[in-house]
């Protein structure tokens, strides 16, 4: 294995880098690159081709040191006490990563006829969207789309997905642009609302291509958005109508679309 220098220094151009990636959208779209942290998503394998940098401290590179042979691109070796200082979480394992933005997939080729989608328009808190992207994974639902959300490669959003990001169709855009496609495609959209005259979740068709469209976390969806939708539902329980947090909605909403 190649002996690395220890860098030890916070003002290394690399470690800057980093650190704006990992703080900034506006750094993230200028230079198109984000940030990983933790052995798992470093060195998942549908990971390791967007790699442009793998940073890993002494103690890591000694208990990693069989995998970094699948890195292609550029290691640098830094300090545990460096590493500790890096990290965004409680206890680092001490793998970091910058890695290349996918190129942007165009919505007319992202949104197919008979696929089932969930859209997050306008939600705000990055631990609800990871949350969201990992149970649409595990469901198998097709598609996450992004309308005035939190930034996508936010590092919060990464982590709460587990690696699901990397594995599940993901696109932003503008929410008419949305519709719009869907209608093109013959997918039928529904929006989630907290309203005693919808219909209920479980009263709803989701067989054939759907598109369910959840609101922000405090206001949920506006009138305007929601008369865009072609239906809409709520969720009821035992005959009222409950008003939930807007990954435990999506949740429930997610395992109906599934079935």
């Amino acid at each position: 294995m190649k002996n690395y220098e220890v860098i030890t220094s916070k003002d290394n151009p690399s470690i800057k880098l980093y650190r704006k990636l990992s703080d900034s959208k506006k750094s993230r779209k200028e230079n198109g690159l984000f940030v990983l942290e933790g052995s798992r998503l470093c060195f998942d394998s549908s990971v390791v081709s967007m790699i442009e940098l793998l940073i890993i401290t002494e103690t890591a590179y000694d208990k990693y040191a069989d995998k970094l042979f699948d890195i292609e691109k550029s290691i640098i070796k830094i300090s545990d006490e460096l590493g500790n200082k890096l990290s965004d979480t409680v206890n680092t394992q001490g793998v970091f990563a910058i890695c290349k933005i996918p190129e942007k997939t165009e919505l007319s080729d992202f949104i197919e006829c008979n696929k089932k989608y969930i859209v997050l328009n306008s939600l705000q808190d990055p631990s609800n969207v990871g949350t969201v992207i990992r149970t649409a994974d595990a469901l198998g639902i097709d598609g996450v789309i992004l309308c005035k959300c939190c930034d996508l490669y936010n590092p919060k959003v990464i982590r709460g997905t587990m690696g699901s990001i990397f594995r599940i169709k993901t696109i932003e855009s503008g929410f008419e642009n949305v519709i719009s496609e869907f209608r093109l495609k013959n997918v039928t959209s529904f929006a989630a609302v907290v309203d005693k005259s919808a219909k209920s979740l479980t009263e709803c068709n989701f067989l054939n291509g759907c598109a369910v469209v959840i609101g922000n976390e405090g206001n949920g969806l506006s009138d305007d958005d929601i008369e865009l939708c072609d239906e809409k539902f709520t969720i009821k329980m035992h005959g009222s109508i409950e008003s939930f947090n807007a990954s435990t909605a999506a949740t429930i909403i997610l395992w109906e679309m599934s079935k």
